[in-house]
């Protein structure tokens, strides 16, 4: 969907309808609609960071590439790429190695897509309703990390066995929205925290996608965020924690012009792009 806060945009998955369709079908929820982050658990109920001194972490200051369509084009000039686990493989990974690019993998943590190898392993006991706009696509309980553990960890395994740096997790705002399970913001920071802890765990550094409402909860977990139209929805302020404690911020806008957002994305120490929803190869930076 293309919502601030409560969202979900990027996906591998061939989008199976137009663009145009996806944009009326996404809901913008509010501010005054969404949990209040103070209520959230206590950080002395939840466990310690796993600290992860080999891992590589990227510098305030990152040229990066995303891409989750199309084949990789391992030519743009940029030092971090994200793309997907599952569709890209070793040999493209080995190849920007090579080039000198850390490469980040990508893994839905909050959906189930109905496409990827793995999706006869979650039960039908943690699916919950479609995402809007995302045919094939249905949200997560994420309460349930004692099932989705095993799943996880494999694809944790997948991208390292493949060779990536790092990896990001969508649609871990799961309860910002319409999932059909009662989640609370408690339990959605607990189940981001796992992540982060295993992705270390991995030997991989580990992203904030979005969930801007739990930013300082979840500081201390992740090594840098990745952030979809917060200029578009003035939210941006919410990320600065991250670059004042020396972490870096990617981010992108899809409908801003270049101008209109990349001299306060500089100003801020973001690493800000300008890409197309599909999210492929084509791409603008804003330094």
């Amino acid at each position: 969907m293309i919502a601030s806060g409560p969202s979900r945009r990027g996906g591998a998955q061939h989008l199976a309808l137009p663009l145009a369709v996806l944009f009326a079908l996404a809901p913008v929820i509010p501010a005054a609609a969404r949990p209040d982050p103070a209520r959230t658990i206590p950080a002395a109920a939840l466990p310690d960071p796993v600290p992860c001194p080999d891992c590589w972490i990227p510098e305030v200051q990152t040229s990066w590439q995303w891409q989750l369509q199309g084949r990789i084009d391992t030519s743009v000039d940029a030092q971090m790429y994200d793309v997907d686990a599952f569709d890209v493989g070793a040999r493209v990974v080995r190849k920007l190695h090579r080039k000198e690019r850390a490469v980040v993998c990508y893994v839905s943590a909050g959906s189930w897509e109905r496409w990827r190898p793995d999706a006869d392993r979650f039960p039908d006991s943690v699916l919950g309703n479609e995402l809007d706009g995302w045919p094939g696509e249905r949200w997560l309980d994420v309460r349930r990390i004692r099932l989705l553990a095993p799943i996880m960890k494999a694809r944790m395994h997948r991208c390292v066995m493949k060779g990536f740096d790092g990896i990001e997790f969508d649609n871990v705002d799961g309860y910002a929205n319409d999932t059909g399970f009662e989640l609370t913001a408690a339990q959605q920071l607990r189940y981001n925290v796992w992540l982060a802890n295993q992705s270390h765990r991995h030997g991989l550094s580990v992203a904030l996608k979005n969930d801007l409402e739990q930013v300082e909860e979840l500081l201390p977990y992740f090594d840098y965020a990745l952030n979809e139209e917060c200029f578009t929805y003035d939210e941006c302020d919410l990320l600065t924690p991250f670059v004042e404690a020396g972490k870096a911020v990617f981010g992108v806008e899809y409908d801003l012009p270049k101008h209109e957002f990349c001299p306060q994305a500089n100003d801020m120490d973001f690493n800000f792009l300008r890409k197309r929803p599909s999210l492929g190869a084509w791409r603008v930076a804003c330094r």
